[in-house]
């Protein structure tokens, strides 16, 4: 077909450039293994990528050379940890734009981002009868905190509702903004669909109603450029393990005025100025809302991920990602039986589809038996998946190292499921 040569191509001239796909994949030690007699095959990135060497080195090297509690100590292994541990800080501050390294909140994730940002802001802004609007496509952890927010404070949650492609109704969207409305909260891509939302008109409309805005970035940091600045976003919340870097850590982005403004998440260590057996007084940020011992190897490590994926470059990635995408989508939608469920024309690389007559667990189980990783269920977003009425889909998504030929065997893959439920 001429879309395959031209992709073909295309990867050709990247590794001219300097894209080398091959070479990329040997950073990346556990992808060469075998899985049941069969070369692994990754395709469940959007769940968590791999991490390459250079960020499992960087956690080796912390705990072999430098261990320590950060902020409090004055000896010579703590003052390097704290050290290591801030300069991630500015790392992060740089990778999304944000004016100061005042408004970057270490969390151990996503998840943790949006829960902070639903209780310490919105349970002080937030009463009965005012409005919270999501869109259909987000994930559980954009959506059961408000759920429990509104419950709680007697809010009422609206949804901006999705068209047959997988795409939010922006004119529904405006509709639903007219009155009450305190808090939207969106993701910047589906982790289900791939649907890539127009998230700087979604926030400018959201602040013309007089709205906050909270983005879920977990999809898109590792694929997009993330200006936040730029966006004008209110919260930018995303994790580590979905951009290379270990799991258990993450960021939540705030405009400093709101992280002012805002009380304490938890209490404890760290987040104080001062004690007594009758007060406290609260620390500056971003202290304010990190209590406790961190997760400090994993968020040093971070920023090596960072360096990793600024060397190769996003538009270099996302060029990549974009063939491996439309590829694909190609071979996929040539399969008898086959349908793809989001078809948005602005998509990260995920494909998510469904087999006739062929529940998606059992598709998952036999590609895995040719080594081959997907994701199968409904993947965190439930409801989505009711309002498409089906009960799950197969996921594959792809990531800077993965290849044509692995798309070639899971096509191979998903004609060996069909041919055996013949």
């Amino acid at each position: 077909m001429n879309s395959k040569k031209n992709i073909l191509e295309s990867e050709k001239s990247a590794t001219a450039q300097g894209y080398d796909v091959e070479k990329i994949r040997h950073d990346f030690p556990i992808l060469h293994q075998n899985i049941h007699g069969k070369s692994l095959v990754y395709l469940d990135n959007a769940a968590s990528t791999q991490k390459p060497l250079s960020v499992i080195n960087a956690l080796t090297a912390y705990y072999s050379t430098i261990n320590a509690n950060i902020h409090r100590g004055i000896h010579t292994l703590s003052e390097k940890a704290t050290a290591e541990y801030e300069l991630t800080r500015e790392s992060v501050r740089a990778f999304i734009n944000a004016s100061s390294t005042d408004e970057i909140i270490f969390t151990k994730g996503t998840t943790e981002g949006i829960n902070l940002v639903a209780s310490s802001y919105g349970r002080k802004n937030i009463g009965k009868g005012d409005v919270i609007i999501i869109s259909g496509m987000e994930h559980h952890s954009n959506m059961v905190p408000w759920q429990m927010l509104a419950e709680e404070k007697g809010a009422v949650i609206k949804i901006i509702p999705l068209d047959a492609n997988g795409d939010i109704i922006l004119e529904e969207y405006e509709k639903l903004l007219k009155g009450g409305v305190k808090i939207v909260a969106i993701n910047h891509a589906s982790n289900t669909l791939g649907t890539i939302n127009p998230v700087k008109k979604i926030i400018e409309l959201a602040h013309k109603a007089g709205a906050v805005i909270l983005i879920d970035g977990a999809q898109s940091v590792a694929h997009l450029d993330i200006n936040v600045q730029d966006l004008d976003a209110d919260f930018y919340a995303f994790s580590s393990h979905k951009l290379y870097g270990p799991t258990g850590t993450g960021v939540l982005y705030g405009k400093r005025a709101l992280l002012e403004a805002m009380s304490p998440y938890q209490g404890g260590g760290e987040m104080i100025k001062d004690v007594s057996y009758e007060k406290c007084s609260y620390n500056d940020l971003p202290y304010k809302f990190e209590a406790g011992t961190p997760n400090i190897a994993d968020t040093i490590a971070l920023r090596t991920a960072f360096e990793y994926i600024n060397a190769l470059g996003k538009v270099n990635i996302r060029a990549h990602e974009n063939n491996l995408l439309t590829y694909a989508t190609e071979k996929l939608l040539a399969i008898d039986r086959l349908k793809i469920i989001g078809t948005a024309k602005e998509k990260l690389s995920i494909v998510s589809f469904v087999i006739e007559g062929i529940h998606h667990q059992d598709t998952g189980i036999i590609l895995d038996q040719e080594g081959i990783a997907i994701r199968t269920g409904h993947h965190c977003t439930q409801p989505l998946m009711g309002a498409f009425k089906i009960s799950g889909t197969s996921r594959a998504s792809f990531a800077l190292y993965n290849t044509l030929e692995e798309v070639d065997k899971l096509e191979a893959g998903i004609k060996k499921v069909i041919k055996m439920f013949k």
